[in-house]
């Protein structure tokens, strides 16, 4: 049955090369993933219109190093996240063989876990050949069958994720910008109410409370050829309390989140701010998830990774074996 509903379904374990031709300053990271993806448009027995999406680890970056390592401004730590979506056509060769073409988006960070993290993107165009192992029709899927589905309950679902990650953080001082040579602890958690529109959609609010170490760090005037000092706020200077709109796809194992919120409580400086996220949430359990998120500041600068457990009560979507 969920093979009706999610039709055509993929998801696996993957592992990519890159290649960026500047070996000496970024490095030739390999990627190991998690993928998902499914058809979009089915225009006949042959021909779709594909997504995917990855989300894994990259290793063996040459990171930024200020004797070594100058020219790269980019990438701070050897390792980094690493996100890509696909759009792409398809089209049945044979039973075995499909030939894919499309558009590639990458983008390679630290989540704000080491400077610097300007991070890296990636535009391209893409062109392949899959092998099949198992597919049993040659002639493809007919595009006018429509299987039956049982009716979707529709309902409220509560979702509260507990997580944690640290942070780094850059201090404007005079006309320069200053890099804390210190991790800072970031801990929090997300409380989201969702509606459950059918088998493939959710939406609600979510009340997010947060501590970051790193909120309103500043420094000082310092004695040249000494370390510069930074200095950490009243710890109620460093919390706060959001409230986001949030929208999920789901999808076999993994449910993709987007959300947008505003800090409502908060004592200024950093936290006053819009903030943007991001989330992949892994199936454990009927009522557990993995979650992985990552939270922006106003559109455009990195916060804080959310790495972390999540529990769902009242969830009463159909379950099929």
């Amino acid at each position: 049955m969920g093979g009706r509903i999610f039709r055509e379904a993929y998801q696996g374990i993957g592992l990519a090369w890159y290649s960026f031709r500047e070996k000496e300053q970024l490095g030739n990271p390999l990627t190991l993933y998690l993928f998902q993806g499914a058809p979009i448009n089915r225009f006949n027995r042959k021909l779709s219109l594909n997504y995917e999406w990855d989300f894994g680890l990259s290793f063996g970056w040459k990171p930024y190093d200020y004797e070594d390592n100058i020219y790269n401004v980019m990438i701070g730590s050897k390792v980094n996240a690493y996100i890509n979506v696909d759009l792409y056509l398809s089209w049945m060769l044979s039973r075995q063989f499909d030939m894919n073409g499309g558009i590639t988006l990458s983008h390679f960070s630290n989540g704000n876990t080491k400077f610097p993290n300007a991070g890296l993107n990636t535009t391209g165009l893409s062109l392949g050949v899959t092998y099949n192992f198992s597919r049993e029709d040659f002639s493809g899927i007919d595009p006018s069958y429509q299987p039956r589905i049982p009716e979707f309950p529709r309902h409220v679902s509560y979702d509260l994720v507990l997580f944690g990650s640290w942070s780094r953080k850059g201090v404007v001082f005079g006309d320069k910008m200053v890099a804390s040579p210190v991790a800072y602890m970031v801990a929090g958690f997300n409380f989201a109410p969702m509606y459950n529109f059918g088998y493939r959609f959710r939406a609600g609010v979510s009340v997010d409370g947060v501590y970051d170490g790193s909120a309103n760090v500043y420094t000082e005037d310092y004695i040249i050829g000494t370390r510069q000092e930074f200095f950490k706020p009243a710890f109620s200077r460093q919390l706060a309390l959001g409230i986001s709109g949030r929208a999920e796809y789901v999808m076999p194992y993994f449910t993709v989140g987007v959300g947008m919120g505003v800090n409502v409580l908060h004592r200024g400086g950093d936290l006053k701010a819009q903030y943007q996220l991001v989330a992949l949430k892994i199936k454990v359990s009927r009522r557990s998830f993995i979650h992985i998120g990552y939270n922006l500041k106003d559109f455009h600068d990195p916060n804080f990774l959310m790495l972390g457990i999540g529990f769902r009560f009242n969830d009463n979507s159909p379950s099929f074996p």
